[in-house]
């Protein structure tokens, strides 16, 4: 199971990377295009905004499992140990409900807008709310 988790976790590193990569080619290539050629690639802004959200999403699960989320504790350090649990405790069910809250609602939004199409890569919207779903 172990190993199940951490090559799950190598593939999100990995669409992590290849999402900032494709995300950084299609804007610099946009830009070289519009200031160099007075042209453009017509689908690199949705598909610049889909990279986007799927690298922020990705990202955010891999620093969870890494714990490399920022977080504040000039409060709680200054509490006792037993008040220092109840804050870790409730810090965690208020995550975990507005985590069932986010999956709840991705899943709506994906499920309403699956036959609604984007206006130029036609790909359904459905697929920029999966991010919310995956993660």
């Amino acid at each position: 199971m172990k190993r199940i988790a951490q090559a799950y976790f190598r593939a999100l590193k990995i669409v992590t990377v290849l999402c900032l990569a494709a995300l950084v080619v299609l804007v610099f290539g946009k830009v070289l295009l519009r200031y160099g050629f007075n042209s453009g690639i017509t689908v690199s802004e949705e598909l610049a905004r889909l990279f986007f959200v799927y690298l922020s999403f990705c990202g955010a699960i891999v620093a969870m499992r890494e714990r490399l989320h920022l977080g504040t504790d000039m409060v709680v350090r200054r509490l006792p140990h037993a008040a220092r649990k109840a804050c870790f405790v409730a810090g965690h069910l208020l995550m975990l409900g507005a985590t069932l809250l986010f999956l709840q609602e991705s899943w709506h939004q994906a499920l309403i807008n699956l036959q609604v199409k984007s206006p130029v890569t036609g790909f359904p919207v459905a697929v920029l709310y999966g991010a919310g779903v995956l993660s």
